[in-house]
């Protein structure tokens, strides 16, 4: 197993929120291990009903013998949420590690959060930090980095598992929670999300490929933030008000995931193909999320498109530090021609620094901009104390 940089502190009650199948459950039993733990799974179904229909008996078990309680899986039965808050107001000697799919979606039912009485932690899929030296840039882009990829070997496997997971996301979280009204509507928005993966999000466009209205894509890609399949990036404005007035783009989670919904499995990845720049630049903002999560750096993401059709990828706001613009290059040579385009829009822009993030070896400047390994830049960004 993979150490995971996820850092579950143990002195208090915590929530670990993530998507299906990163690792959550695996996590605590590692860290868990040696320790009197009581399991509660809630996507056994015997369990999950009887929760349902009674969920005091929560307040009827006996704990004497357990250090913690661990409720898998806690948005199926969110009314169990009222009685752990009940026995930490108590002063009960447990804690209790609470397993979910979204925090967001908790909130929508109105489930009790615990009023801060339980940390909260995130899980991703696997970074390329925690996968060390398993870590293969074109397998990522290919499949994805959930855990259970890195224990199949052959490629008909992985699409086997991916397209499983796909089918089990729309059976568990979908169909059988009854999320939408019709499934065959949301399949098919499913398939043009992921086509407009890292696009800027036209509702109307997507309603028509689909078949719904805008407002009921607009509902759609927020059922995937509540699942936690995806999140937004938002249009960068100095004016919270503009920014709100201007439209997003929409990130799956995982690579691999993404193009099981586009069924686009078949077709492997290639260097200096669109597809591949599409890609490495899907990868790089993903691992930008998931570590900031894990470093607890607070950082604030956006993108940038100007009237006249210029992009800036990745634009993060640091506390404490100057406004970063990222443009991200999966070229291995970084030309005079691609650096010459943004020389104006750096004056525009102001006290701020500009990198490109390529897959070059080594960091240099040119023309005063710095071109950085993709490595390099997530090490500074994230791990070293200062920028570079």
């Amino acid at each position: 197993m993979y150490q995971r940089l996820s850092n579950l502190l143990k002195s208090n009650s915590f929530f670990l929120f993530g998507p299906r199948g990163c690792g959550k459950t695996s996590l605590i039993k590692k860290q868990f291990k040696g320790l009197k733990t009581l399991w509660l799974d809630l996507l056994e179904e015997d369990l999950y009903r009887q929760y349902l229909i009674h969920p005091e008996e929560l307040l009827q078990l006996d704990y004497s013998s357990y250090e913690w309680v661990v409720i898998d899986e806690v948005q199926r039965v969110p009314a169990l949420l009222n009685h752990v808050h009940k026995m930490l107001e108590s002063g009960v000697d447990i804690k209790f590690a609470l397993t979910g799919s979204s925090s967001r979606k908790l909130k929508r039912e109105g489930a009790n959060l615990l009023a801060g009485r339980a940390f909260e932690n995130h899980l991703h899929p696997l970074t390329y930090i925690e996968l060390g030296e398993d870590f293969k840039l074109i397998d990522i882009l290919n499949w994805g980095s959930l855990p259970k990829i890195f224990s199949l070997k052959g490629e008909p496997e992985k699409q086997a598992f991916l397209r499983t997971y796909v089918n089990t996301y729309i059976k568990n979280e979908i169909k059988e929670e009854q999320v939408v009204r019709k499934l065959e509507p949301f399949v098919k928005f499913l398939e043009v999300a992921a086509q407009m993966n890292g696009k800027i999000l036209n509702y109307a466009k997507i309603g028509r490929d689909c078949g719904v209205d805008s407002k009921g894509v607009e509902r759609y890609f927020e059922i995937l933030t509540d699942t936690l399949l995806g999140f937004y990036l938002e249009p960068f404005h100095q004016s919270v008000r503009k920014r709100q007035s201007q439209k997003s783009k929409f990130y799956f989670f995982d690579l691999g995931v993404k193009r099981s919904l586009e069924r686009t499995l078949n077709i492997s990845i290639s260097e200096q193909t669109y597809a591949f720049g599409d890609a490495f630049e899907h990868f790089f903002i993903l691992e930008c999320f998931r570590l900031n999560d894990y470093y607890l750096k607070d950082f604030r993401f956006s993108y940038l498109r100007t009237k006249d059709d210029f992009e800036i990828d990745l634009i993060i706001d640091r506390p404490g530090l100057k406004r970063l613009f990222i443009e991200i290059k999966s070229t291995t040579h970084l030309d005079q021609i691609e650096v010459n385009k943004y020389k104006r829009i750096k004056k525009d822009l102001g006290d701020v620094e500009l990198w490109f993030v390529t897959r070059e070896k080594l960091k240099r400047t040119l023309d005063g901009f710095k071109i950085l390994p993709w490595k390099e830049a997530l090490k500074n960004l994230f791990t070293d104390s200062e920028s570079i």
